[in-house]
């Protein structure tokens, strides 16, 4: 279901789109990370055989620099895992390793790296991937370790509620901050989501995750429509401020309803997964990210033709993105070799010892010839031109725009 925004204030339709592709045109980074479809249009459109066809697994659907990052556990730790699964379905693992790599390296041009640079990033991709197929309950014990993975995961355990609270919301008590980001929303809406709240389901997972005492509640405090990120502009995404009562005192916990979409990549044949897209990006979580998908579960919003699939999430203070949009020539080796081996990692964990041999066999192979570039290289570089076309001609549409409307 591709279910707009009602036109109103704010949130009109059409107004999100222009913001959108506007984000997209900041820079050839954020076009990569806004262009999922266009990546998988070129992809389509390569000769067969150009990419290896791994066991299929779970895979992410959409692993750019910007969807991993720290997440809290359980038990209080912190993990580097993958933070947005909205694309994820079982297919073909080499799908997630090309858009990690190109984003990578579409990241490094931005910082102005010279090419050798580059080179040397793929090369320690490819590596650090196969290290993670390979020993997936341990694989960044073996990897030297990048200083941004180690100072997100260091910020986010110096991370508690009244960090979260005062980015967003603002220094309010129990509501969210109207404005740039939070709308009202419609009556209808308002009952959606007091409903949605009220399912066994998202008590059990505020619950879950706090310290509440037997026989707490949870209620709605605020609930708004939210502006947040890039590809769900356009689409039902809310904020819900819900307060548990029980315990000792109040507690605060903010929950992300966002609506679930069909994915883009390619399917694996002949395996089944939930036909229900939120049932699908919450499966696709619990494989790929047990942080995440531990405290994400699926429900409705609406009632027309059932209601609109979405993922409902708690936010915990202790997640956060890597930022490495700039880096240096050696960071760049070793952070490009430490995610990959995070993203093998989930891929590994899904994999039997034999598949995961003949996996890392076909992800470490050669090229032709004794000057012929690996698959991983030619695949990346091809896109690259492309991007950087689409990138250009993307920003060319904005200006004439611009233009037109002044």
């Amino acid at each position: 279901m591709d279910m707009q925004v009602p036109a109103r204030s704010g949130r009109d339709a059409s107004v999100l789109n222009h913001r959108r592709l506007c984000k997209i045109a900041s820079s050839p980074h954020a076009y990569v990370r806004g262009s999922t479809a266009r990546f998988y249009e070129l992809l389509a459109g390569m000769p067969a055989g150009t990419l290896p066809e791994g066991p299929p697994v779970w895979i992410c659907g959409d692993a750019h620099l910007g969807n991993l990052g720290a997440l809290a556990g359980p038990d209080g730790g912190i993990d580097i895992q993958i933070r947005d699964l909205d694309q994820t379905v079982v297919a073909n693992p080499a799908f997630d390793l090309v858009r990690l790599a190109l984003s990578l390296v579409t990241a490094a041009l931005n910082a102005t790296l010279p090419g050798i640079v580059t080179a040397r990033m793929m090369d320690a991709m490819a590596d650090g991937y196969a290290d993670g197929i390979a020993d997936p309950e341990g694989a960044e014990r073996g990897v030297d370790p990048s200083e941004i993975v180690v100072t997100t995961k260091r910020r986010a355990l110096g991370r508690r509620w009244r960090h979260l609270s005062r980015e967003r919301l603002k220094g309010k008590a129990a509501r969210l901050p109207r404005g740039s980001r939070f709308f009202d929303l419609d009556p209808d809406e308002q009952a959606s989501l007091t409903a949605l709240v009220r399912d066994p389901e998202i008590r059990r997972l505020v619950l879950a995750l706090g310290s509440a005492a037997d026989g707490a509640e949870i209620r709605l405090l605020d609930a708004a429509y939210w502006i947040k990120g890039c590809s769900s502009l356009g689409r039902l995404r809310y904020a819900a401020l819900v307060e548990v009562l029980g315990g000792d005192r109040p507690q605060l916990a903010l929950l992300d309803v966002k609506e679930a979409v069909p994915h883009l990549a390619p399917a694996a044949a002949g395996i089944a997964v939930p036909p229900d897209h939120a049932e699908r990006v919450v499966a696709g979580a619990r494989a790929l990210s047990p942080n995440l998908g531990d405290r994400m579960v699926a429900g409705h919003v609406g009632d027309r033709a059932g209601g609109t699939p979405v993922t409902v999430r708690e936010l915990l203070p202790q997640d956060l993105k890597i930022d490495a949009e700039q880096f240096s020539r050696g960071e760049a080796v070793r952070v490009s070799r430490h995610l990959a081996a995070i993203l093998g990692r989930a891929h590994g964990r899904q994999m039997g010892a034999a598949d995961r041999r003949t996996w890392i066999d076909a992800v470490r192979a050669p090229g032709p010839g004794p000057d012929a570039p690996g698959w991983l290289w030619s695949v990346v570089t091809d896109l690259m031109g492309a991007h950087q076309r689409g990138y250009l001609e993307h920003c060319r549409r904005i200006a004439r725009e611009a233009r037109d409307a002044a």
